[in-house]
């Protein structure tokens, strides 16, 4: 059922307005009948110009109401149009007749979001200077009488050295070994093989107790057949090589300009 209120506006609720909020009551009356005009009230002490009531042309207390070109919020008085859903000025839910919810300190809407703080930018990382050739020798393997397959030999495997201490080895999830230098294709390896460490401008190496031994020798000389000792640090030559495993060669050098480009 669609009645009229006090203003004129169908509503379907027949308690309050749907368009203006106003109690509906007694005085609602079917859509589309004819809205009563208000009764004329007899003068009396509360009708102006006479005694006891109101002075003519002394400011009164504002009543809101509707117009024929639009309606007039009741919370703040300001016009808005006939239709409006919302005041423009203070939020009133003309609809439900919802008094605008007091801003709080919490809800972000009301106000700018708080300020972001600044990100300080990561500092990039270093280049590395130094870098280490693996190799496939073929001759090394050929005196390690190895029963596993020789890889074909190839261009090398070149690893920047980022670390100031860098493990040889062959890598273990089951015992967190990660070696920096992995030599996971040679079984000859052992998984913690070898250690390099270096001041920034010389290189050593240490054996760490490997199973088949690691071995030095000059580019110029002869492969080398006797290990270096267990547990000490001897310092690579600048054309030094490091034999390991069954066919792994290693050469510590400095980085090519080309290498430390490919690393930014």
């Amino acid at each position: 059922m669609t009645v009229n209120c006090p203003s004129g506006h169908p509503s379907t609720s027949t308690d309050y307005c749907d368009v203006c909020g106003l109690p509906i009551g007694a005085a609602a009356t079917p859509a589309g009948s004819a809205v009563p005009s208000p009764a004329v009230p007899a003068p009396g002490p509360g009708t102006p110009g006479t005694p006891g009531g109101p002075t003519p042309g002394a400011p009164d207390a504002v009543i809101p109401s509707s117009t024929p070109e639009g309606q007039a919020c009741p919370n703040c008085s300001e016009p808005a149009a006939a239709d409006a859903l919302f005041c423009e000025n203070c939020g009133y839910d003309f609809t439900t007749g919802t008094m605008p919810r007091p801003p709080s300190s919490l809800d972000l809407s009301s106000g700018p979001a708080p300020a972001t703080p600044p990100t300080t930018p990561s500092a990039p990382a270093a280049l590395a200077e130094w870098v280490v050739e693996r190799w496939v020798d073929p001759d090394w393997y050929a005196v390690q009488q190895s029963d596993d397959p020789c890889p074909s030999p190839g261009l090398p495997t070149v690893i920047p050295l980022t670390e100031k201490s860098l493990l040889i080895g062959r890598p273990s999830r089951s015992r967190g070994i990660s070696p920096e230098i992995d030599c996971g294709d040679d079984t000859g390896v052992s998984r913690r093989q070898a250690q390099l460490t270096t001041d920034g401008q010389r290189w050593w190496v240490e054996d760490l107790q490997s199973s088949n031994g690691t071995y030095v020798a000059s580019a110029a000389g002869p492969l080398p057949e006797t290990p270096i000792i267990p547990g000490q640090r001897q310092e690579l030559n600048p054309d030094d090589r490091v034999y390991v495993g069954a066919w792994t060669r290693l050469v510590v050098r400095k980085a090519t300009p080309e290498e430390q480009a490919g690393q930014a």
